[in-house]
């Protein structure tokens, strides 16, 4: 799916701003052929949670209502018009002048449609209808139960089978673009590197709706140069003394493609792209053939007031801390983050896990993830396979060009150790490699107690990725003990599989900012601290550990519970960003650590 731009073929509306809003109690017959009413004022993008001071409103389990309205300039008429929303979480109804033109489910992805038989000359109403409910087939998982009041009232509730808060609403841009009638409906963009000669062989396909007599691919170095070129849709284009994008290096390139009809340019697009390899190989993770180490973090689309929604200051801001402490790279945890932030990574240089909204895969999760008794029936009570495929197909549909993504990840903390989970997801697996035109590397974040003994999927996984808490969630403040029990673990992974980089996405201690103790107590600054030196030192005694990622880059919000003080406090910067001790020892270890080359 391409990003929205302008230019002299494309026109590109924005509707950001002030919406009407109305949470829908179920009480009245709300109707999109009529303008809302009693309605309050929303910012979209953004949550609407954090925009409210009515708790019954922040805490609503079910459907809400969003409308504004709009004028389109009279040259709009003469092409292709199209609505799309960069997300809405989690479910939308949308309608234009109160006839429904799309529905979507999934938070975390765009969407789009064609509106020219919808729109009029002048003012339009634009409708959205909205539920945040999370059950058994959705993504991520949500307990859903419903009960009547002693009024016979319906009340839906959902409770959260993960450790973030339910954030809802229209949370990225809301878009009308137009493209002529004869248009590039998509780029796909792939290659084949020769590192030694240091020659690409770019691959474009071009998908064309409509009717076309030429096309030109050009392909733009970062000055505007011209390159290289070709006149077919399908093609290999070659780049001599190819430039290489790299962590914390980016290059970009820009592949033009040109419409001709009757001599006549009618479409244009510019798609950036980088150009580097991916391997894994002899337990190492490569990039552009070199040992790659992954500094970094997990982390969340979570700031004050816009709750998940899109705060491109706060992408800026959370990306130069990264740089400032020689973070390398992070996890999109547990969904896909926005368009923008993923455009930013590859101007950056940032590397990033790409992971799919599969979280809660693990019936009766909880906040104490200790105990091992939960999943018993996951993979026979889930029914979310169809959803799975649906994000899958839309997360590499979306992000496939992009350089900053080198590995997929299909699931967090699900159910791997439960009989079942191998025969999920082998299919799943077989079809986001099907997809990536780049084939890049897939995986799935295992739990604390999924073990290379009892996990039934690992022989899927191209890395070992494990979010691992030893004297944090188990062994609480017990360092000396966690860092046997850490290493032990270890052990284990490269034990069963020495042909296969493991690295830690997950490892941390809630610590409250201000809080210090000289006896090294949990939720200090000095035991958050120290338990990171722990971890850092059974890193380095194992060659095939690639990375660590730890959780979490900053504060953010949970669902209520005696374990999350105002959310979960993990961070390493707090939720406006301001540093703990811990970032210093992390930044003096990771600026001494280089990107390439840590253990080769």
């Amino acid at each position: 799916m391409l990003y929205p731009k302008v230019n002299n073929y494309r026109n590109l509306l924005s509707l950001d701003g002030i919406w009407k809003f109305k949470c829908d109690f179920e009480t009245e017959n709300i109707k999109p052929e009529h303008s809302l009413t009693d309605y309050e004022y929303m910012a979209v993008p953004g949550s609407f949670n954090d925009q409210t001071l009515d708790l019954k409103v922040r805490q609503h389990s079910g459907y809400f209502w969003y409308e504004t309205d709009f004028n389109l300039p009279k040259s709009f008429f003469d092409e292709r018009i199209v609505l799309r929303f960069g997300s809405v979480t989690h479910e939308a109804w949308v309608y234009v002048n109160g006839k429904e033109v799309c529905h979507h489910k999934g938070g975390f992805t765009p969407f789009e449609v064609e509106i020219n038989d919808f729109v009029l000359s002048g003012k339009n109403r634009l409708t959205v209808k909205v539920s945040n409910i999370l059950d058994y087939t959705s993504l991520p998982v949500g307990n859903y139960s419903e009960y009547k009041d002693d009024s016979g009232k319906l009340i839906r509730k959902v409770d959260e089978n993960f450790d973030f808060f339910n954030y809802a609403g229209i949370h990225r841009p809301v878009k009308i673009y137009t493209t002529p009638r004869d248009y590039i409906d998509d780029i796909t963009i792939s290659y084949d590197i020769d590192l030694e000669a240091k020659v690409a062989d770019v691959r474009t396909k071009v998908a064309i709706n409509g009717d076309f007599d030429e096309i030109k691919i050009e392909i733009l170095d970062q000055d505007d140069k011209l390159v290289a070129c070709s006149s077919v849709e399908e093609t290999n284009i070659r780049i001599e003394e190819v430039n290489l994008w790299e962590p914390l290096n980016a290059y970009l390139y820009t592949a033009r493609v040109s419409l001709i009809k009757s001599e006549q340019v009618i479409d244009v697009y510019e798609e950036e792209f980088g150009v580097r390899t991916i391997e894994v190989k002899d337990a190492e993770f490569l990039i552009n053939g070199k040992l790659f180490y992954f500094k970094g973090f997990g982390k969340h689309e979570d700031t004050y007031v816009n709750g998940r929604g899109l705060n491109e200051a706060y992408n800026v801001l959370d990306l130069k801390l990264m740089k400032k402490m020689g973070a390398n790279s992070f996890r999109t945890s547990h969904y896909p983050y926005s368009e923008e932030m993923m455009r930013l990574c590859d101007k950056e240089g940032i590397v990033v896990i790409d992971e799919i909204p599969a979280v809660g895969l693990i019936l009766n999760f909880g906040f104490n993830v200790a105990t091992g008794n939960e999943g018993e029936n996951t993979w026979v009570e889930l029914k979310t396979k169809e959803m799975h495929e649906q994000v899958i197909k839309e997360l590499i549909g979306r992000d496939k060009n992009h350089a900053c993504v080198v590995m997929w990840s299909l699931s967090n903390e699900a159910a791997d150790f439960i009989d079942g989970s191998l025969e999920y997801y082998k299919p799943l697996f077989e079809l986001a490699k099907s997809l990536d035109p780049q084939k890049r590397p897939c995986t799935n974040v295992l739990i604390g107690y999924s073990n290379p003994e009892t996990t039934k999927n690992a022989e899927l996984f191209d890395v070992i990725c494990l979010n691992r808490y030893y004297g944090w969630y188990g062994l609480t403040g017990d360092l000396e003990q966690a860092e046997k029990f850490t290493r032990e673990d270890l052990q284990s992974w490269v034990d069963k599989y020495p042909d296969k980089p493991i690295m830690y996405t997950e490892y941390g201690a809630d610590t409250i900012n201000g809080m210090h103790s000289a006896y090294n107590e949990p939720f200090s600054e000095e035991y958050q601290m120290n338990y990171y030196k722990m971890n850092s030192k059974v890193f380095d005694e194992f060659d095939n550990f690639v990375g660590e990622q730890l959780w979490n880059f900053a504060d953010f919000q949970t669902k209520f519970g005696i374990q999350r003080v105002m959310g979960n406090r993990k961070g390493v910067f707090t939720r406006e960003r301001q540093p703990k001790m811990a970032a210093t020892y992390l930044s003096e270890r990771w600026n001494s650590m280089p990107d390439f080359g840590y253990k080769g």
